[in-house]
Order: structure tokens, then sequence, then C-alpha cells
């Protein structure tokens, strides 16, 4: 097995509900792929095991394996202690925890923690790391990330580090007041780019009333008939979006002075990248994969370096 820089490794993004794993080449194309709904919340030690004999079965001789994600948390094969921010590539290659899972040599990548200079509070983060750093590979710089997604991370990248960040849970939030409860009962289709998304962008970056207030007052516009229920999920949307996007603001006062990549999935990237625009703040998207790939191929010349 080749430990050389341009060697095949293998990298897992190993979630609470998801794994996949990729063979990747020296120049950071993919060999082959594995996708499973096969996350760690869902498997016993045993069932870890048997998902990387099934990755070593499929792709016999395979190089080192690097895993990242909830695999490394306390609900995962061993926890990975959390990097200090601000963290590069070498911090996070040397805070990498070796395991075997089954018969497997894995190195498992830490999270990172922080506390903000803003409000002095802590934060974590696990398994966005690969992605930030791929994401330094592809466009290096300093200034503001964000990763949209069910609890989403704006964080600052400083002279090729992760420094401080900020995580708001509004796609969980939404996500639930749409799936059951009063706010339920008034949406009918998804979320879109258009007037109403614009308007709750617009009134939840406005401050004023709380998050909570505003919320109930989608429910109130419909019933008085000033908001249609086609539109309300993209309203409700919006008024997430604009708050955290707020929050983001007030954290990193300087977020608007250079574009704002987004790692994520592309609908809802696009979403934020509406929102974001409605504040005068320019942004481009940037596919999670590649970037993870990147990351992956990152940690693993800094480990061998």
């Amino acid at each position: 097995m080749s430990h050389a820089a341009d060697a095949e490794i293998v990298g897992v993004n190993w979630g609470s509900s998801n794994f996949r794993a990729w063979r990747i080449a020296g120049d950071g194309s993919v060999v082959d792929e594995i996708v499973a709904a096969k996350g760690v919340a869902g498997l016993s030690r045993e069932g870890m095991a048997e998902m990387m004999a099934t990755l070593a079965a499929r792709w016999p001789g395979h190089g080192p394996i690097y895993a990242s994600g909830m695999i490394g948390s306390n609900i995962g094969w061993a926890e990975a202690p959390y990097a200090i921010a601000p963290a590069g590539m070498a911090d996070l290659a040397r805070a990498a925890i070796p395991v075997e899972i089954g018969d497997s040599p894995v190195r498992i990548v830490p999270g990172i923690a922080c506390n903000r200079d803003f409000d002095a509070a802590p934060d974590i983060l696990r398994g966005e790391e690969t992605e930030l750093l791929g994401l330094m590979e592809l466009a290096p710089g300093n200034g503001v990330a964000a990763l949209p997604g069910t609890h989403t991370k704006w964080v600052r990248r400083e002279n090729g580090r992760i420094g401080e960040f900020l995580t708001a849970m509004s796609g969980e939030i939404f996500d639930r007041l749409t799936a059951q409860g009063l706010l339920a009962s008034i949406v009918e289709g998804e979320a879109a780019d258009g007037p109403a998304f614009r308007e709750g962008v617009a009134r939840g970056r406005a401050g004023g009333l709380g998050l909570s207030s505003l919320l109930f007052g989608a429910r109130a516009r419909v019933i008085r008939g000033e908001l249609s229920r086609a539109d309300a999920a993209s309203y409700i949307r919006g008024l997430l979006i604009g708050s955290e996007i707020a929050d983001a603001m007030a954290a990193f006062p300087d977020m608007g002075d250079a574009v704002v990549p987004l790692i994520g999935n592309g609908p809802l990237s696009r979403l934020y990248a509406a929102a974001l625009g409605s504040a005068g703040i320019e942004s481009e998207l940037v596919e999670s994969r590649r970037a993870c790939l990147l990351g992956f191929r990152a940690l693993h010349r800094a480990s061998i370096g």
C-alpha cells in the first residue's frame, strides 16, 4: 500500500444518516463511489465494521482511508477530540486518530471547536472541516464561507486556516415546522426564490419582532389572505434565512467585503445566494462533493508531509 502524495486514497464522509465513500485518484478524480443509507446513528459497532468490510471487498488494494463526520463523534466508532480554531491542514492531520474499524485501518479526522470573538460563545463542527479544506484548495484567500444545510455553518477563513464560525439551525427548524404542527397546515409545495421568499428574507433580516413572532405571522398572513399557501414555504424559508444572515453579518461585519462561497446542495445554496444578493453580498456556489474530494487529498498530503 503506497502512502505517496499522489497515491490513491479513500475518503469517507460518514454522517448520522448516510455513508459516502470515494476511491480518489492522485489527481483528485473519483475512481469509484459507494453511497448507502448506513449512517452511524442507525448502526451498531458490528454494523460499522460490516460497512468497512464491504468497502474493502469492493476495493481490494485500496490506499489509506480517511473518515470524517459523525464516525468520530460520541455516537461513532471512536471520539476524535476537536481541534481548536484557528486550524489548518497540518493541525487536522496531526489531530486525526488512527483506529481499526473491523480489519480496516482508518484515520478519523477531528472536528473543530471555537469560541467566537463576537460573543465569546462556543461552537463546534464535525465533517465540514474536510469541505472547508477543499475550498481552500479551490479558492485560497480570506473571508467568510457558508455551508447551507440542516445546520448551516458560517465560517471565517484566515491565512489558509479555519477560524471562528457560527452555526444556525434554520434548516432543521424549517423541516420540522413544515412537516408537523401549526405551520404545516398552511404549507403547500416547496420553497423557491421569488417575491414571497424575498419578502421573508427582508423581514427576517430587519429584526424588530423576534423570529418566533415572525413565524406565527406567516400563518396569520395565510388566514387573512395576504399570503397564498403555495407561497407559504418560500416565505417561511425566507424568514429563517434572513434572520440567519442578520446573525452572520453581526458576527462577521466584514462579510460583504469579499465573495462568499456557498458549499452545499444546489437548490438550497441557490436560495442562500438569492438571499445574500438581496443584502448586497456576492456569493458563488461550490459543489460539496468536489470540495470533499480535494479536502481528503489535502489531508493525505499533510499526513505524510
